[in-house]
């Protein structure tokens, strides 16, 4: 594994428990939203046959695990999936597997239920990642998927913050890993929703959550933090909505 590979694996695992509230926050909001998607469409399906792409430092494979039959957890990157190859013994129903979620050698219509959670931003072609993601899945089963929005706050100062001389006063800030986010393929929720419904899903439920705002997030503490929060939840509700770092969905393969 390379140093630039291992820093990445450190850093999934450390920031759900973040000691900046915000930023600690940010993750554990998507966390907390796609662990209850889990446990309350996982039941719901025949078939619990699952898969996780791009499943990072495995956070969620123990979920799937408690309701799911068989998971899989897949990456194109065969470093990423040694850093979780501990869970193999924790858990006997999981398995890895290298697989290119844009061209996958999985069989049509295998599993019951796919996540994608953060995954989508970091590949080429988001679009020939879904038809991917509906190929594989049986009719019926779910898709539950997360990608940031293209235009929201996090993103827009993320480009900020690694700007030659502002990303060594970031990390002096935060004095945690601070590494670029690697996003190459952004929608909006307008762009994604059209490419989903291209693909022939069903939607069953959708979110967007995860508000971020420069000094009041690093300089707040906890106060600032629950004060976004507070703005977040007017927000949600509005045309203002796009600011916003997540947008979420749970999706149908027609029957």
């Amino acid at each position: 594994m390379t140093t630039s590979e291992d820093s990445l694996l450190k850093l999934q695992e450390t920031i759900y428990f973040s000691s900046n509230y915000t930023r600690r926050r940010l993750h554990q909001i998507r966390l907390r939203w796609v662990s209850a998607a889990i446990k309350a469409y996982a039941p719901q399906i025949p078939i619990s046959r699952a898969i996780e792409y791009g499943p990072g430092s495995g956070i969620y494979l123990g979920v799937l695990a408690e309701d799911c039959a068989d998971v899989i957890g897949a990456d194109i990157e065969p470093a990423y999936l040694s850093g979780i190859e501990r869970l193999l013994d924790k858990f006997e129903n999981l398995q890895i597997l290298v697989d290119d979620i844009q061209e996958s050698k999985l069989e049509d219509a295998s599993f019951g239920l796919v996540l994608c959670t953060e995954v989508l931003e970091h590949v080429p072609s988001p679009e020939l990642a879904l038809h991917t993601l509906y190929r594989i899945l049986r009719p019926g089963g779910i898709l539950i998927l997360t990608t940031p929005q293209r235009f929201s706050f996090m993103e827009l100062f993320s480009k900020i913050a690694f700007l030659p001389g502002v990303i060594q006063l970031v990390r002096q800030i935060y004095r945690e890993p601070i590494l670029e986010m690697g996003h190459i393929s952004l929608r909006t929720a307008t762009e994604l929703r059209t490419s989903i419904a291209d693909c022939g899903f069903e939607f069953l439920s959708e979110d967007k959550f995860g508000l971020y705002l420069p000094f009041l997030a690093e300089f707040g503490g906890a106060w600032g933090g629950r004060r976004i929060a507070t703005i977040e939840r007017l927000i949600k509700s509005s045309p203002l909505n796009w600011v916003l770092w997540t947008q979420a969905y749970i999706l149908r393969k027609p029957i």
